[in-house]
């Protein structure tokens, strides 16, 4: 299984929890895991097309899967994703 990071943001979702564990084949079967064991995170992560949200950025081993294959981006067991909600402000 991998294991996520999971952001502040998020943590009320999976029981105030800093990293979760979740199986799947790719970054998309893993994350769709999470959202299976912690509904709350649904509709934080993805959008009603089931695509993941454009503010959400998501790391496998410090790598964005944008750069890769997207949610469709290999995971093994000993593998890392980071959950980062894209940040937005200033003056």
């Amino acid at each position: 299984m991998a294991t996520i990071r999971i952001p502040p943001v998020l943590r009320p979702s999976v029981g105030g929890e800093r990293e979760v564990s979740a199986g799947g084949a790719t970054v998309g079967e893993v994350l769709r895991s999470l959202a299976e064991a912690h509904p709350e995170t649904r509709g934080q992560l993805f959008d009603d097309a089931g695509e993941l949200n454009r503010y959400v950025n998501v790391y496998l081993n410090d790598e964005d899967v944008r750069v890769l294959d997207g949610l469709d981006t290999a995971v093994g067991e000993a593998d890392g994703i980071v959950i980062l909600p894209a940040m937005a402000g200033g003056r």
